[in-house]
């Protein structure tokens, strides 16, 4: 089965009670038992619930995963992943990333004896360097936010796999219909499912998926026991969204390259992030890992100015100034104050989020229309 009729009909089957061909909202905590233990399935919908499990089963199917997991935010289940290790355990992460990961990541699980390395993986050889015996994971961000590098899954799961270390991917950027990490050589695929895979920008969900049946035992352990699941309604959006993912994501794509192509030959624009321009440093391997460049593009004015990225921020009219990304709407950020705000300023420059820096989630709209958005803003 390939992909866009996946999105429709991967591991989904008519509901067995009346046959309706799009699952129904259980909305339902507990379920009747015939006897102690005796059940359809479904004993307590934290445990499992119809409507959540046909989205982990969608999650499983785009991914080419055997298992999905369904979570409250990206976040949380970010944090199902961490709760694998103990501690004394070292991660290496990718330094440029999502500033809710790195809050995590430092200010949270630090405090449990839990070491990170934030490492630069454009060049994969560079991770190495960074494992040791207490290595016990590499997280991987490609392409990373909001700078837009490409890291090679491929040549960082061969380094995983020679140190037994597993490696988890943060699709969100990408999706499953450009990149599927675990085809190549990926242990974990994370998403924040609020983006691109809700797609409308009215739910906040986390997902996770695995080949491995070991793997997946002990993360639906942690599911269950820490009780970060999603509900059935949220679910039952998603499962929506992954439906038109395939289409949407065409128009992304196409969209952002207009938008980009024409941020790079704006005059009062420094530089353009986005991996689809030749001169993308790792331009090559997007090509080889990636169906297309994605809707994401990051830039900053001349100079690197600030205050005049603020005013540009502050006249758009299409693109809405606010937080997310991945919805049929084109959204502008600031990643220093607003995605990224949780990482110190020092910290954040070497990677290149400086304060002129503008982050553009480009949208499912008219390309002319976002264009002279842009066009009104810059002049």
């Amino acid at each position: 089965m390939k992909f866009n009729t996946k999105t429709i009909h991967g591991k989904q089957h008519p509901d067995l009670a009346y046959g309706a061909v799009i699952p129904p909202i259980y909305q339902t905590t507990t379920y009747v038992q015939t006897t102690p233990g005796g059940h359809k399935g479904f004993e307590y919908s934290r445990t499992h619930n119809p409507t959540r499990q046909a989205l982990e089963n969608a999650f499983a199917s785009i991914e080419n995963g055997e298992f999905g997991l369904a979570f409250g935010s990206g976040l949380a289940a970010i944090d199902a992943v961490i709760k694998l290790l103990k501690p004394g355990d070292e991660v290496i992460s990718t330094n440029d990333l999502y500033g809710g990961t790195y809050r995590l990541f430092t200010s949270i699980f630090e405090g449990f004896g839990i070491k990170f390395h934030f490492v630069g993986m454009e060049n994969a050889a560079n991770i190495e360097n960074f494992v040791n015996h207490n290595t016990k994971l590499i997280w991987v961000e490609t392409p990373t936010n909001p700078m837009l590098n490409i890291i090679d899954i491929k040549a960082t799961a061969a380094i995983a796999k020679k140190h037994n270390v597993l490696l988890a991917v943060d699709n969100t950027f990408a999706t499953p219909y450009l990149q599927q990490p675990l085809d190549l050589g990926a242990d974990i695929v994370m998403h924040s499912a609020t983006k691109y895979i809700g797609g409308h920008s009215d739910l906040v969900m986390g997902a996770l998926i695995v080949k491995d049946k070991d793997l997946a035992k002990k993360l639906y352990f942690i599911q269950n026991a820490s009780g970060a699941i999603c509900g059935p309604q949220d679910s039952f959006l998603a499962l929506r969204g992954i439906k038109t993912l395939h289409v949407r994501m065409q128009r992304h794509c196409e969209n952002a390259k207009a938008v980009a192509t024409y941020l790079a030959s704006h005059p009062k624009v420094e530089n353009v992030y986005w991996p689809g321009f030749k001169n993308h440093p790792n331009h090559t391997i997007a090509k080889t890992q990636m169906k297309d460049f994605g809707g994401m593009i990051s830039f900053s004015t001349k100079g690197n100015d600030y205050s005049e990225s603020i005013k540009l921020l502050e006249k758009l009219r299409i693109f809405t100034l606010a937080e997310s990304l991945g919805g049929v709407e084109s959204l502008a950020g600031h990643p220093a104050s607003m995605t990224h705000a949780s990482i110190p300023k020092a910290e954040r420059e070497k990677t290149g989020v400086v304060d002129s820096l503008i982050r553009l989630s480009v949208g499912i709209e008219d390309e002319e229309d976002l264009i002279n958005d842009l066009k009104q803003a810059l002049g």
